[in-house]
């Protein structure tokens, strides 16, 4: 008996992994990890927030350190001034897309 093949099934024999691409395409979040959107998203906050920083308070910005998760952002580090501290929250909300800011920056 001889079977034939469409043209799909001959372009993705030849493709390595083609078999993958319905799991690798369905990226969906669960309630214990974050979809690929979100990671992008965080990313993307974390990078508007530290440049933001880092335009207001110039190197002293590196004393603070940033963490995004499903859009929380959570600042920590050890810094010299309240004023840094109060700068870095601010620019922190004001970012678009930020849902909360957690200060955990501690003052010596």
């Amino acid at each position: 008996m001889v079977r034939k093949h469409g043209a799909a099934s001959a372009v993705l024999a030849l493709i390595p992994g083609a078999g993958l691409a319905p799991a690798i395409v369905g990226c969906a979040g669960t309630p214990t990890s974050r979809s690929t959107g979100e990671v992008i998203d965080d990313a993307a906050i974390k990078t508007k927030v530290e440049s933001k920083l880092l335009a207001d308070a110039g190197p002293k910005a590196l004393q603070v350190g940033v963490d995004v998760h499903q859009r929380d952002v959570d600042l920590k580090g050890v810094v010299d001034s309240p004023e840094l501290v109060a700068r870095a929250v601010k620019d922190a909300r004001s970012v678009e897309g930020v849902r909360s800011v957690r200060n955990d920056l501690v003052v010596q």
